[in-house]
């Protein structure tokens, strides 16, 4: 577990959730990492119309932007889900716990969006990190 962060699953009043926590702060240098959609290396989309392999790629797309930073999952505060419809966060958590693993859940959002900027893609996710002050740069 990450030392330089700190997760609130459910503040006093507040119903917990398992799927995120409620509040996360901490110190470090901040990382934003851009809304990522289904694309490979090459820009071509992956899993056309399928959210279960779009999510997969996306959090995969997330994975190597958050190393280009020097950060991984551990270091992620916020994710922000763009989903064409609600029916796909079941695929979107199944990805999320699969890059997550054991680490706390970051503070999320869910928005339905009427579309994304390809017709074929079914979501996009950004992220907030925020990495040690110690840890070297990449």
């Amino acid at each position: 577990m990450s030392t330089h962060l700190t997760h609130v699953p459910a503040p006093a009043g507040l119903a917990p959730s398992p799927q995120y926590s409620h509040v996360v702060w901490g110190t470090g240098r901040f990382v934003a990492v851009s809304g990522q959609i289904a694309l490979d290396a090459g820009g071509a989309v992956v899993g056309a119309g399928d959210p279960d392999a779009q999510a997969r790629q996306v959090f995969a797309n997330l994975g190597r932007c958050l190393a280009a930073a020097g950060a991984d999952f551990g270091d992620v505060v916020k994710l922000t889900y763009f989903v064409t419809d609600m029916a796909h966060l079941p695929a979107v958590r199944a990805a999320r716990d699969a890059a997550f693993g054991a680490l706390p859940l970051p503070a999320s959002s869910a928005v339905q969006v009427s579309a994304l900027v390809r017709p074929e893609l079914v979501l996009e996710i950004e992220a907030f990190a925020l990495i040690p002050e110690d840890r070297p740069t990449v």
